[in-house]
């Protein structure tokens, strides 16, 4: 009886993690978006190349799910820490990072990345030629791995931005 409890308890929870990271994403576009229209980014082969190198491995999928309102782009991406993923959403506009929020952040070190402290550092920041951010970002003691993702899906949404549809 007390490990059908635990079963049914592990369940639950598992559940609810997927829920809250899903009702966390609509919160957050529906913070900076008004009139959001979900759309596809399909990756060509130049466009994966040019992801590989920013990530240091290759981007896995074929597309990449965004919403637009305007000039206005949201991006939820994911990359690994140290162990785990970490879900970002990243607001682009006018080839700028206008807010980044961690959504989801999985691993049990270097959750200090998900604090405004850390995430307004990337405000106002744009791509270099060399697909590149435009300015340094200051690393946290502990957390380098996670910083890294952040840096690397940052950079990610502001290449991916430059590939949308007009709105």
């Amino acid at each position: 009886m007390t490990r059908m409890f635990l079963w049914v308890l592990c369940g639950l929870l598992i559940s609810l993690k997927g829920w809250a990271t899903e009702s966390t994403t609509e919160l957050f576009l529906k913070q900076y978006l008004n009139q959001s229209q979900a759309k596809t980014l399909w990756l060509n082969q130049p466009l994966k190349q040019r992801a590989a190198k920013i990530l240091g491995h290759s981007y896995q999928g074929l597309r990449v799910r965004y919403w637009q309102d305007g000039a206005r782009t949201a991006w939820i991406l994911d990359e690994i820490g140290k162990e785990q993923p970490i879900t970002t959403g990243i607001i682009v506009e006018n080839n700028k990072i206008i807010a980044m929020q961690v959504l989801a952040y999985r691993e049990s070190r270097g959750g200090e990345v998900q604090q405004d402290f850390f995430t307004k550092q990337f405000k106002e920041l744009s791509l270099t030629q060399e697909d590149k951010l435009n300015k340094k970002i200051d690393g946290i003691t502990g957390a380098t791995l996670s910083v890294w993702a952040l840096q690397k899906m940052a950079r990610l949404a502001l290449l991916f931005d430059t590939q949308k549809t007009a709105p």
